[in-house]
């Protein structure tokens, strides 16, 4: 699997044409076409972050922002449930590990606690 498909499976139904997602790609150090490793923590957040990127682009487009009826259905909900999205994507690479170096503790997380 490549980088421009693993990030087309994160923004499924988010069409871009690949011109674009390789640009965004390029952009957090990625090259599309370059085989995704799900081991590597540095290319997971690259992902995300550009998954991140792609959405906060999408919400900078008011126009899609309108209601649609069809039927009788009426979707209105596109706005929060993008935004709800865009706050999960940032509280997750906000958690993630920077790297891939672990350092023999497991997950690369430290905690300290002190008391005087």
């Amino acid at each position: 699997m490549t980088n421009i498909e693993r990030l087309k499976i994160e923004t499924k139904g988010i069409n871009y044409p690949d011109d674009e997602l390789s640009i965004y790609l390029q952009e957090n150090g990625l090259h599309s076409n370059d085989v995704y490793n799900p081991q590597s923590n540095s290319n997971k957040k690259a992902i995300y972050v550009t998954a991140l990127a792609l959405l906060e682009s999408l919400a900078n487009q008011p126009q899609l922002f309108k209601s649609y009826k069809l039927d009788d259905i009426t979707v209105y909900d596109f706005a929060d449930n993008l935004q709800k999205r865009i706050t999960q994507l940032d509280r997750k690479l906000r958690m993630m590990a920077s790297s891939d170096d672990n350092n023999g503790n497991g997950n690369g997380s430290v905690f300290m606690l002190f008391d005087a």
